[in-house]
């Protein structure tokens, strides 16, 4: 049986820390699907706040890209698995400036994740950022990060079986 919850949430809303304690209780063995690349110091500070968190039996896998391989590799029945984050994993894709693979192609990552969604098995609890809240950025990459992300999130909140919004460390919950 599989049950995939996609967390939505701004910055800082505790959106994370809302998929970590669910895969906790949910009292089954946790892999956690990293995306992020560390670029600078501050950012680096920011993936050690996370990792210092976790627990230390759970796994960790460390996934820039071709992160559909790494779901249906690590997503097995009678487990959790948490990737962390979406946004991450999508501004990596997209972002000219990225260490990426030379021949990525963004329209095709997006659709292996879709595709492979629905044969994932076990728990899986996908977070991603709300980023269409506010003003429509200035610079054709923001604007195009922006609708790319809106787009993805819609698509997979249309698969999942549960989608939360978190705010303030609070979530509210909108599908399932």
């Amino acid at each position: 049986m599989r049950n995939i919850h996609l967390i939505l949430g701004g910055a800082r809303s505790g959106k994370s820390a809302f998929a970590e304690k669910l895969a906790t209780e949910s009292g089954l063995p946790v892999t956690y699907i990293a995306t992020a690349q560390v670029y600078d110091a501050e950012f680096g500070q920011r993936v050690a706040h996370h990792k210092n968190r976790r627990p230390a039996h759970w796994k960790t896998i460390e996934q820039s890209f071709n992160l559909a391989e790494a779901m249906l590799t690590h997503a097995k029945a009678g487990e959790c698995v948490i990737v962390d984050c979406l946004t991450l994993w999508l501004a990596q894709c997209i972002c000219p400036d990225c260490e990426r693979p030379k021949h990525l192609n963004w329209d095709q990552e997006r659709k292996t994740l879709l595709d492979a969604l629905p044969s994932v098995q076990g728990h899986m609890f996908l977070v991603s950022n709300e980023v269409g809240m506010g003003i429509v950025p200035l610079g054709e990459i923001n604007r195009q990060f922006q609708d790319e992300q809106g787009r993805l999130n819609q698509a997979i909140a249309n698969i999942a079986d549960n989608v939360s919004f978190i705010a303030a460390g609070l979530p509210l919950h909108l599908k399932g």
